[in-house]
C-alpha cells in the first residue's frame, strides 16, 4: 500500500468514525420516568426529578415541536408523573414522546419524590378551600 492510500483510508475511517458517533444520540431515544417539579408560565422547559434507569436527578424537560403542540404538554403541572422518551444533552432532556402515569407506576425511587410532592401540593391549596 502507498502512504497515500494509506492515509486515504485512515481519513475516510476517522469521517465514518465521527459521523457514526454525531448521529447516534438522535437514533436511539432514551425511556425516562419524571415527575415535574416545576413549570415555567411558557412551558418551553420544566423541572423535574428525572430517572432513566438509575438514581433520580433534577433535570430540565425540553419539549420538541410536535410536544410543545399536546394536550399532555399543555396542561402539564407540578406532580404530573411521566414516562417519556427523551435524547439526553447538556441542558436536559429533549422529549420525543409522553405519556402521563399514575405515580404507582413510577420506579421506587421516584414514586417517593411523586407522594411528597402530592403531599405538599395538597398542604399548599388545602387551606384555600372551604
Amino acid at each position: 500500500m502507498t502512504p497515500h492510500g494509506w492515509w486515504v483510508g485512515m481519513i475516510a475511517t476517522a469521517a465514518l468514525f465521527f459521523s457514526a458517533t454525531a448521529a447516534q444520540p438522535q437514533q436511539d431515544p432514551l425511556i425516562i420516568f419524571a415527575v415535574v417539579t416545576k413549570v415555567s408560565k411558557d412551558k418551553k422547559q420544566v423541572t423535574a426529578q428525572v430517572s432513566d434507569g438509575g438514581p433520580s436527578v433534577e433535570a430540565a424537560l425540553i419539549p420538541t415541536d410536535p410536544i410543545l403542540d399536546n394536550l399532555i404538554w399543555r396542561k402539564l403541572e407540578i406532580c404530573h408523573a411521566l414516562k417519556a422518551e427523551a435524547w439526553k444533552n447538556q441542558e436536559g432532556y429533549r422529549l420525543v414522546s409522553i405519556r402521563v402515569l399514575d405515580a404507582g407506576m413510577l420506579p421506587m425511587p421516584l414514586q417517593g419524590v411523586a407522594g411528597d410532592c402530592l403531599i405538599k401540593k395538597a398542604l399548599d391549596f388545602g387551606p384555600l378551600v372551604d
